[in-house]
């Protein structure tokens, strides 16, 4: 718990330094309000492993506007969704200061789906992310995209087989219930014509890249074959096979196999009835859900 609060207070220095010192765009660009909002059609979309981004695009979008739609990248109708929308919330968790290989995947395999569509990336985090929001907004500028804005989160961690980020259960509900308030803070701002800019511009950029990508970037260039599933354990309920989001776990003999395209969502781990399924550790120290904290 000590290294964890160690760690907690560095990345805070570094992150408040990036915050203060940070190069703000002009306001005339990032103003959205009134005649420039004005009729916009507005979607929600996110990835989400064990619900922390999806519960972040849903309660953003509701403080924004209760009519508005909420849509997990994995759904059918998604694309569909995108093209018709002017203006998109996209919420993600981030991996060691970078965008989830799922997300990269999604957002360039449709690269003809973003151009002139204004962006608001919602990045969430166990800890510190630095540039996490503009990790995936400069991605979508690369497909056409206008990015507007970005929010930073700092949400219970899902990493289920690693002690080091784990904390007390009033203590996940607390970061919840600040996440919330921050939430309704950037909405006020957007709605102001003056959205959030967490995660934009050069020093936020070199945080993430020193604070994290340096070491650890290279995890996420490709999808992971190293899940591991324990036999002993395995029921061969299917429950995993069904909730990948890459069709990476298949019943074979009655017990979970994993292939070789883990996106590392830690979804099936925090999922398993038996706790038979690990990724970084070596057992599961404790599941993780939204629902827990709320």
């Amino acid at each position: 718990m000590l290294l964890l609060e160690s760690l907690e207070l560095l990345c805070m220095a570094i992150f408040r330094y990036c915050f203060d010192k940070q190069v703000r765009r002009d306001d005339s660009i990032v103003s959205y309000t009134g005649d420039n909002l004005l009729g916009k059609t507005m979607i929600g979309i996110y990835f989400s492993g064990t619900g922390n981004s999806r519960y972040a695009a849903e309660y953003f979008c509701r403080e924004y506007d209760k009519e508005t739609s909420v849509y997990s990248i994995e759904d059918g109708i998604i694309l569909t969704a995108i093209n018709n929308a002017d203006l998109i919330v996209f919420a993600y968790p981030v991996q060691f200061s970078t965008v989830p290989k799922i997300v990269r995947d999604f957002v360039t395999n449709n690269k003809e789906l973003w151009k002139n569509k204004k962006v608001f990336v919602i990045a969430t985090m166990g800890l510190f992310s630095g540039d996490g929001s503009g990790m995936l907004g400069r991605l979508l500028e690369s497909c056409g995209a206008e990015f507007i804005g970005g929010l930073h989160l700092k949400m219970p961690d899902s990493i289920a087989d690693e002690k080091a980020l784990k904390r007390p259960l009033e203590k996940n509900k607390e970061l919840v219930m600040q996440a919330e308030q921050k939430i309704k803070e950037s909405v006020r701002q957007l709605k102001d014509g003056h959205p959030t800019q967490e995660g934009m511009g050069l020093l936020y950029r070199m945080a993430g890249f020193f604070g994290q990508r340096l070491y650890f970037g290279h995890k996420t260039k490709e999808y992971s074959s190293k899940l591991k599933i324990d036999k002993d354990k395995c029921v061969g309920c299917g429950k995993c096979e069904k909730l990948c989001p890459m069709k990476n776990i298949s019943i074979v003999g009655q017990k979970a196999v994993s292939g070789n395209c883990c996106t590392m969502c830690y979804r099936c781990i925090n999922k398993c009835p038996k706790q038979a399924i690990t990724l970084l550790g070596k057992r599961v120290v404790e599941q993780c859900g939204i629902e827990k904290y709320l």
